[in-house]
């Protein structure tokens, strides 16, 4: 009997072991395929903390908790990470060699006008040269797209670094639109250009004009004191043409001075006083204003206001004089052509901009050209001035927008102002 219960005890302890480390097994293994599978939400009953076998599965709790802690915070990081990369105001894309893209944020898709981007070769359509540079920029260099719109001009300033992930390159590049930057920088060295040509002109011109007209006023007297002595020889004669080629002087002096004040005007723009009104008022006044004249020409003028309620915030005054000088130039080209039109349009753009844009279909402006018409002192007018326009471009820049024009000769003209 002592031989068969040694025996049988001995069987049930050996039982008992199996199926302990069995147990012990399986809990173990489960611990480690939660860490394998990154599935922190499995928890192993504790029953009690006597035996050395609970006290294993408290640990793995506490492990597991940790891991809970730990991939918490990853995760709040990525999704402050996510929140920083969209809200910069700066394109942000990333992509692999191939041009797979693996991240852009809201401003790229702003830029670019895309919901989606999957791959570089999508961005084809809105400039083929954009997909070249990026799929061909290297680590660290710096290039600069120009891209022109119907609506808009761009320039694109891209910057790349390029990294390894997981045994991935990924090529990350940063893309600002720089255009309004430049303008700025234009017109101030036009600014400062124009400062120092004004006063030396006005140095140089003004005593000029006053000494000729001084000594014109001379001769003129002795001319008289002559004629009232009814001197006639050819001295008289003499200080006649003196006289008149005094007048040519003073004349040419006068319309230096005239023209020197008017570029001061480039630099004395007054500090514009923003309100709020509808943009179909303003656009409607305009029309009014050069009502008889279109309809005197034979011009079809029409307004569209998308939507009808839109409301801008400006210097109506300013950006008015902006307008006025736009469709003055839309009527000077209109002169000679058949069925003539200008249309005067208001709408939201694809990024969400106010934009005003005066469109006719007269003879257009050549390609050679058109990169030069916002330059001060140029004209391809007769009688122009060359002010006109970079005036308008000054007063946009004031209101913290811009002003670009688009043209196909003989078929459209496009000035669009965007705020």
């Amino acid at each position: 009997m002592t031989l068969i219960l040694v025996g049988l005890l001995i069987v049930f302890q050996v039982v008992a072991m199996i199926f302990y480390v069995d147990r012990t097994n399986r809990v173990l293994n489960n611990f480690l395929e939660s860490i394998r599978y990154s599935d922190f939400t499995r928890t192993f009953q504790v029953e009690s903390l006597d035996s050395s076998f609970d006290k294993l599965k408290k640990s793995f709790n506490e492990v597991i908790k940790d891991f809970q802690a730990v991939r918490a915070e990853k995760e709040e990081n990525y999704f402050y990470l996510q929140t920083v990369i969209q809200h910069i105001g700066i394109a942000l894309i990333a992509f692999q060699k191939d041009g797979k893209v693996e991240l852009i944020n809201n401003t790229t898709k702003k830029i670019f006008q895309v919901r989606t981007l999957h791959n570089i070769q999508g961005l084809r359509e809105f400039s083929p040269e954009i997909v070249q540079k990026l799929l061909t920029i290297k680590h660290g260099e710096n290039i600069l797209v120009r891209v022109r719109q119907k609506d808009d001009l761009l320039q694109l300033a891209i910057y790349a670094t390029e990294f390894r992930i997981h045994n991935r390159t990924i090529m990350l590049v940063s893309i600002k639109n720089i255009q309004q930057e430049l303008d700025e920088k234009e017109m101030e060295s036009w600014q400062k250009l124009i400062r120092v040509l004004t006063h030396e002109i006005m140095n140089s011109i003004t005593p000029i004009s006053s000494l000729s007209s001084t000594v014109q006023d001379l001769i003129h007297n002795i001319i008289n004191s002559f004629e009232a002595q009814k001197i006639e020889n050819e001295e008289t004669e003499l200080l006649k043409e003196v006289e008149q080629a005094l007048q040519t002087i003073h004349k040419r002096t006068d319309g230096l001075l005239h023209f020197v004040n008017t570029y001061r005007n480039l630099t004395k723009i007054p500090t514009p006083n923003f309100t709020i009104f509808k943009v179909s008022r303003l656009l409607n006044n305009i029309c009014e204003l050069h009502g008889k004249e279109i309809r005197e020409k034979g011009i079809t003028c029409s307004v569209i206001v998308e939507p009808e309620s839109l409301e801008l915030s400006a210097d109506e005054h300013l950006i008015e004089q902006v307008l006025i000088n736009l469709l003055k130039n839309a009527i000077h080209a209109l002169d000679g052509r058949e069925k003539p039109q200008i249309e005067i349009m208001a709408f939201l753009n694809q990024r969400g901009r106010i934009t005003i844009q005066v469109i006719d279909n007269g003879k257009g402006i050549l390609p050679e050209v058109l990169d030069k018409i916002f330059i001060p002192f140029f004209t391809t007018k007769p009688q122009g001035s060359g002010i006109g326009l970079s005036l308008s471009r000054q007063i946009m820049r004031l209101h913290g927008g811009s002003i670009n024009a688009y043209s196909k000769p003989g078929i459209e003209t496009r000035f669009s102002l965007t705020f």
